[in-house]
C-alpha cells in the first residue's frame, strides 16, 4: 500500500462533477481533481442493464485523507450508491510532495 491514492467516481452531468471536485479540493480532502467526459458507460443498476453518458472525476489525495474524502463524496454525490474506486499512486517525489502539501487539514 502506498501513502497516496487516486479516487474515481462518475456523475451524470459535468456541473455535478465540477461541484464535487470543487468541494473536495477546497476542503483539502484532495490536492486536485480532473474531470473527463462525456464517457460512454455500460452498467448494471437495480438488476437492469443500462447505457449512458457520464462524466468521470479523478481526485488525488493521501491514503490518510481517503476516509474523509470517501465520506464527503458519498454525502455530496447526487447518486445514492456512487461508484468509488481507490487506486494506489506512486510518482515523482515533487508530485508526492504536492499531494502532501495540499491534501491536508
Amino acid at each position: 500500500m502506498t501513502d497516496y491514492v487516486q479516487v474515481s467516481t462518475a456523475t451524470e452531468t459535468k456541473d455535478q462533477a465540477v461541484t464535487l471536485a470543487r468541494s473536495a479540493v477546497q476542503a483539502r480532502l484532495a490536492a486536485g481533481a480532473q474531470i473527463t467526459g462525456p464517457v460512454t458507460s455500460a452498467f448494471w443498476h437495480d438488476d437492469a442493464y443500462g447505457e449512458g453518458e457520464e462524466y468521470r472525476l479523478l481526485l488525488t489525495t493521501t491514503a490518510a485523507r481517503y476516509p474523509e474524502l470517501e465520506a464527503h463524496l458519498i454525502k455530496h454525490h447526487p447518486w445514492q450508491r456512487p461508484e468509488l474506486c481507490r487506486t494506489p499512486v506512486t510518482g515523482a517525489p515533487h508530485y508526492l510532495e504536492w499531494i502532501d502539501r495540499y491534501a491536508t487539514d
